[in-house]
């Protein structure tokens, strides 16, 4: 595109989440202490499914490459907004904005990959329970968690593609913490139609697509569930289900109020962004920790065998 009287630019300016020094400040040290709580919670989580025998069935599987992918969704976009509350030049350059924006679209739909893959598991072990282990092989849970990184790395790459041709020549200010696709559309003076149209339909595939997978599974679940006659067995087998389906709820409600909604830069558009992008990813290793007695009882055992060695 011909850029005219136009000077390319070559870096953005974050705004973060406000200008007066005070709040930085505080925000600054609230944000440090729920990264750090952030990567606590997962690494622990981590390294507890690593070390406890017990938690070495494909739920637990799972749920460690979910903390690892929490791990580095945080890590994609927190340092960055800490950066900019301390520092009076809070630019990123435009190569640095694209290659963050890569990261949290590929995180993120990897992410909804393995929701919809957690949610097959719960659906193999309440519906098929005594199938349960030939319908869950080591080699299956391999190749979904494989087939859940390819699939958001793909959409990823498809976006990040298009978002690479972009001329940017009006403003310089994202009204955010961080670099997301939907900030850049209002700032480049290129023809953006076919890269939101991409964005778009490919969050709605990659969305409705999980969604639609989880939705099924739960049917299936609440179903069999709902035959069997003992009360405290069909508590226990609820209860199997509830942090699985928290963070569901959770995920796929901030990220499309993020991603589907139309981009205006609003106060309300900053808290979703911050509720997806920074409080997730320190929910999921408490609603599984919580609200999981193997997990609680889990951490027990291994902080006593380190204690001890």
């Amino acid at each position: 595109m011909a850029l005219g009287n136009h000077s390319t630019i070559t870096e953005f300016i974050l705004l973060g989440l406000s200008a007066d020094p005070h709040v930085q400040a505080l925000s600054f040290v609230l944000f440090l202490a729920i990264y750090l709580l952030t990567l606590l919670g997962n690494l622990t989580m981590i390294l507890v499914i690593r070390a406890d025998s017990h938690l070495h069935t494909p739920m637990y599987f799972f749920l460690s490459h979910l903390s690892f992918l929490d791990f580095c969704f945080s890590s994609a976009t927190v340092p960055k907004m800490l950066e900019i509350l301390l520092s009076q030049k809070k630019t990123v350059s435009v190569e640095a904005c694209l290659a963050q924006v890569f990261f949290v679209f590929d995180l993120g739909g990897t992410e909804a990959c393995l929701l919809s893959v957690m949610a097959y598991d719960r659906y193999a072990a309440i519906c098929h329970p005594l199938l349960y282990g030939q319908k869950m092989s080591n080699q299956l849970c391999k190749g979904l968690v494989l087939g859940s990184w390819s699939l958001g790395f793909l959409d990823a790459f498809i976006n990040i593609l298009l978002a690479m041709d972009f001329d940017f020549c009006r403003d310089q200010f994202i009204p955010s913490y961080s670099c997301e696709l939907p900030s850049l559309f209002l700032l480049s003076c290129s023809d953006v139609s076919t890269s939101f149209t991409i964005l778009l339909c490919s969050s709605l595939l990659h969305g409705l697509g999980t969604c639609f997978l989880i939705i099924l599974s739960y049917t299936l679940i609440v179903s069999t569930i709902l035959s069997i006659s003992s009360s405290s067995h069909r508590s226990k087998a609820f209860s199997t289900c509830s942090s699985h389906l928290t963070a569901v709820l959770l995920f796929y409600c901030t990220s499309f109020l993020r991603y589907v909604v139309p981009t205006s830069g609003s106060l309300l558009e900053l808290i979703f962004s911050v509720q997806y992008g920074v409080i997730t990813p320190l929910m999921n290793p408490l609603i599984y920790s919580l609200k999981n007695n193997e997990v609680k009882a889990a951490v027990k055992r291994t902080f006593r065998k380190y204690l001890h060695c």
